[in-house]
C-alpha cells in the first residue's frame, strides 16, 4: 500500500500498472496531467482473509485547485506468485 501511494505521489504509473491486477487494471494511466499534490497517507488497518487475500484501510490526503482533500479508502489486495497485487478498492468518503 506505502509503495503505491508513493508512486502516485511520483507519478510512476509503470509501476501502478505492474503492481496492479490484470483482471481490474486499465490500460493506462494519465498522472501527469492530474491537478493533485499528494500530502499524506495514513494506514488505518489490515485484515488478512486469507494467506493470499487482504484489505487494507487508509486516508490519503492531497491538494488540488488550492483545496486540502481527503478520502478513505478500503483496497483488496492479491498476492500472486509472491507478489502482492492491487484488485479494488471501495472509497468510504467523497474524493
Amino acid at each position: 500500500m506505502r509503495s503505491r501511494y508513493t508512486a502516485y505521489v511520483l507519478k510512476l504509473e509503470d509501476y501502478l500498472l505492474a503492481t496492479w491486477h490484470p483482471s481490474t487494471r486499465p490500460k493506462q494511466l494519465d498522472l501527469a496531467s492530474a491537478p493533485r499534490r499528494w500530502l499524506g497517507l495514513k494506514v488505518l488497518g489490515r485484515e488478512s482473509a486469507a494467506a493470499d487475500a487482504a484489505t487494507v484501510a487508509f486516508i490519503a490526503r492531497y491538494k488540488a485547485s488550492g483545496c486540502v482533500h481527503e478520502f478513505q479508502e478500503t483496497s483488496r489486495f492479491v498476492r500472486e506468485d509472491g507478489r502482492w497485487l492491487y484488485v479494488d478498492g471501495a472509497v468510504s468518503s467523497g474524493e
